[in-house]
């Protein structure tokens, strides 16, 4: 069973969006709410699985919302602006409907998230973790298995993940940190403030170059001892 929350300022769009939930067996709408104040109330008091969010809304957007919560549900943008699709998928959201949503789109929807809910719940049951991340690139949902990544570059706003057999990189809305977090540590060091790297990868260090097969990369003097220090464990 899905927890769900539905936030929308305008009552018709709530009523609808009740109706299509109570028509799917495993969403169980929680509340409803006409605001985001109203939907962090609940938030506090609930667990909730999944919100289907309007985006348009007086006082707090459904952007403002979602970038204020710390431990974020999963969510489903509902909304009349097709203009705002950039920013769902910059948020990892689950899905994106443009209003009026038919029945059958709505279903599909609900679908990802029990399908996202049981791989979540598959995954947490394991003693070991993922081989493989999602991100969100160019409006899909790209999986990367981790041990292809040969390394990563940050940009200002963005990173470029480069895979083997690939001369084309995935190109993300992630901060190093993010993806850092996300990667097997010990086998994936920072050595600069703009790289990532594969250890497995490495073919040779120069002074202040790595070389990943016909790649290098800058060695900054910051990460050089904590590499040193992977690469040559002490007797």
């Amino acid at each position: 069973m899905i927890r769900c929350l539905a936030i929308d300022d305008e009552t018709l769009a709530l009523d609808l969006l009740e109706d299509n939930i109570r028509q799917v067996p495993f969403l169980h709408l929680i509340k409803r709410c006409k605001n985001a104040y109203e939907a962090m109330e609940i938030l506090q008091k609930e667990s909730i699985d999944l919100i289907f969010l309007d985006i348009q809304m007086p006082g707090i957007t459904g952007v403002q919302f979602l970038q204020s919560l710390q431990t974020k549900p999963m969510v489903i943008f509902i909304t009349a602006y097709k203009q705002h699709a950039l920013e769902g998928f910059e948020l990892s959201v689950l899905d994106y409907l443009v209003k009026p949503v038919s029945f059958e789109r709505f279903l599909k929807s609900a679908n990802k998230a029990l399908e996202f809910k049981n791989l979540k719940m598959n995954l947490q049951g394991q003693d070991i973790a993922p081989d493989y991340i999602f991100v969100n690139s160019e409006y899909n949902l790209v999986k990367i298995v981790i041990k292809e990544i040969t390394h990563v570059e940050g940009l200002k706003d963005y990173i470029k993940i480069y895979v083997s057999g690939s001369q084309k990189p995935v190109i993300t809305r992630l901060s190093m940190k993010a993806i850092e977090e996300k990667l097997p540590s010990g086998k994936y060091l920072r050595v600069h403030k703009s790289f990532i790297i594969s250890v497995d990868k490495i073919t040779s260090i120069r002074k202040n170059r790595i070389r990943l097969g016909e790649t290098e990369v800058p060695i900054s003097e910051h990460y050089r001892d904590n590499l040193f220090r992977i690469i040559n464990p002490p007797n």
